[in-house]
């Protein structure tokens, strides 16, 4: 079995551990767009041709069982499919599980002005989380929550392929950068990811209880401003 081979075999096994029992059917003439990040990293073979194809996929997915069963829906994601800019958050709270939508509460409506504070809005940007269902309580995601959902995050990043990221928090630059390293130490400066930049900074839910550490992320938001003015 050639590596092509072998690689989807794995990612429609991954489906069918997931509960998906269909593919969304491609267009006439539309390749099957291969993921090269991920099957870089062993995540995925294969990605979905649309993030609406995506989608279909993830709403589907009962992989972590917890999960699945006390969510109200996925919060898959919302915003330009051909966004230049994505910011990744840590997970659905109780709002964007009832909405469908992420960042939608507090946090949310905080998010929202500082995407306009660089000249963006909320439909010019793709807004995402590491997790599609939310949390119970809102706790912490576990270590294999995140596993569980890194490859759709990773096809989606993959999708839209923007030219810049934002990180909004421990878990999410944690989780992009394959670091134990604090958010506070991440911040303030771009790495590198598959072609994109990436940067980190404070997730608007701590700046709602540290709005002393906005500066911080004003500085960060001026950093991307810029570079976005360079595409």
């Amino acid at each position: 079995m050639n590596s092509s081979a072998h690689q989807l075999k794995n990612y429609l096994e991954m489906l069918k551990q997931s509960g998906v029992d269909f593919l969304p059917k491609a267009q006439p003439n539309q390749a099957i767009l291969v993921n090269s990040t991920a099957v870089e990293n062993g995540i995925s073979a294969v990605g979905p041709t649309a993030l609406s194809d995506l989608k279909q996929v993830v709403h589907q997915c009962v992989k972590c069982s917890e999960l699945a069963e006390k969510r109200k829906n996925v919060v898959f994601g919302s915003g330009n499919p051909n966004a230049k800019l994505v910011f990744v958050g840590e997970a659905p709270g109780q709002d964007e599980d009832i909405q469908g939508l992420p960042f939608v509460g507090k946090a949310g409506q905080l998010l929202t002005k500082i995407i306009e504070s660089i000249g963006q809005s909320r439909e010019s940007v793709f807004i995402c989380n590491v997790l599609k269902c939310r949390p119970p309580g809102n706790r912490n995601p576990l270590p294999q929550e995140i596993s569980n959902c890194e490859p759709y995050l990773i096809d989606q990043i993959n999708l839209i392929q923007p030219k810049v990221i934002c990180a909004l928090g421990t878990f999410a630059a944690q989780t992009l950068l394959k670091t134990e390293n604090k958010i506070s130490s991440l911040r303030g400066r771009f790495y590198d990811y598959h072609g994109s930049k990436l940067l980190c900074t404070f997730h608007p839910a701590y700046l709602l209880r540290n709005p002393e550490e906005k500066r911080k992320v004003w500085e960060d938001m001026k950093m991307i401003r810029t570079e976005l003015e360079r595409v």
